[in-house]
C-alpha cells in the first residue's frame, strides 16, 4: 500500500465528517458536536497543489468556526501541500510513521486475553472513559465521545474493547474506521495505566483487523507513536509503510 493509498482514504474518511467541505484543493472534516483539533482538521486531495488563496479560503473556514486550523496528511500523496502550508504560517505539529497489515500478515496474539464488541451504551461510555485516562488527559470522556463510537460500530467500522478484572469498566480498547478505497484505519487504541503489559493492546488490535478484513478492507493502517507502540504492533503483523504529517496554524496573523 503506498501513500496515496493512505490520502485517499484520509479524504474519503474526512467527507464522512457531520458537517464536510471542499475547499480548493481541501477537504476539512467537522464535527458540531466537539471543538476537538484531533476531530475537526482538513487534509489534501492526492497530488494538490494549492495556491496562497487556497490555502487563506482553508484557514476562513476553521476561524468562523471557531477551531484551531490543522491538517493531517502523507506528504508523498500531495508533495506541494506542505510548502503552501508553512508559506502561509503552518507549523509541524508532529511526523508519525504509519504502519500497515494486510490479511496474511496478521497474527493473532495467543494471550488468553477476551476481547469484547460494545453491546449497549454502557460499554461505549466505559470504552471512551478508558481511551481519555489512557491518552493522559488529552481529551475528556463525554457523552459525544461515546456516541462517535457508536457511529463507528453501526457504520461498517468496529469498536472492541476488553473488560477490567471483576467484569466492570473497560481496561482497554480501540476503534478502526469503515473501510474506503480499499483500506481503514486503526485509531485511538489504548490501554488503561493499571492494565497494560498483559497483552491488552496486541489483542484489540488483531481483534480490530480481523474484523475489518471480515469486512472487506484489503489492509489497515495505523500510526505508531514511538517504540513501544510499535513492538505491540509488530506482534500482529503491522509493518512501518510510510509517514504522515500534521501542521496547524496557531496564530490568527499567519496567512497573508
Amino acid at each position: 500500500m503506498d501513500a496515496t493509498q493512505v490520502q485517499q482514504f484520509a479524504v474519503a474518511h474526512l467527507r464522512r465528517r457531520p458537517a464536510a467541505a471542499e475547499l480548493g484543493g481541501f477537504v476539512a472534516g467537522f464535527d458540531p458536536g466537539t471543538d476537538s483539533p484531533y476531530v475537526n482538521y482538513a487534509t489534501p486531495l492526492p497530488g494538490a497543489e494549492p495556491s496562497a488563496r487556497d490555502v487563506a479560503s482553508l484557514v476562513a473556514a476553521f476561524r468562523e468556526r471557531g477551531l484551531l486550523p490543522r491538517l493531517e496528511f502523507a506528504p508523498e500523496a500531495a508533495p506541494a501541500v506542505a510548502t503552501a502550508l508553512r508559506a502561509a504560517g503552518f507549523r509541524t505539529e508532529a511526523v508519525h510513521d504509519y504502519l500497515v497489515c494486510t490479511p496474511d500478515a496478521l497474527s493473532v496474539p495467543t494471550a488468553a486475553v477476551h476481547v469484547e464488541t460494545p453491546a449497549g451504551d454502557a460499554d461505549f461510555a466505559a470504552v471512551d472513559a478508558a481511551l481519555a485516562e489512557a491518552f493522559g488527559g488529552a481529551f475528556a470522556s463525554s457523552a459525544e465521545g461515546a456516541a462517535r463510537l457508536r457511529r463507528t460500530e453501526e457504520s461498517g467500522g468496529a469498536v472492541r474493547f476488553v473488560r477490567a478484572p471483576g467484569g466492570t469498566g473497560c481496561a482497554g480498547g480501540g476503534s478502526c474506521s469503515a473501510p474506503a478505497a480499499g483500506t481503514a484505519e486503526l485509531a485511538g487504541l489504548g490501554t488503561r495505566p493499571a492494565h497494560r503489559g498483559r497483552g491488552i493492546g496486541a489483542a484489540v488490535t488483531a481483534a480490530l483487523a480481523s474484523a475489518l478484513f471480515d469486512r472487506g478492507a484489503s489492509s489497515v493502517w495505523l500510526e505508531s507513536s514511538g517504540p513501544d507502540a510499535e513492538r505491540v504492533y509488530a506482534r500482529t503483523g503491522f509493518r512501518r509503510a510510510g509517514t504522515r504529517l500534521y501542521l496547524s496554524l496557531p496564530d490568527v496573523g499567519g496567512v497573508g
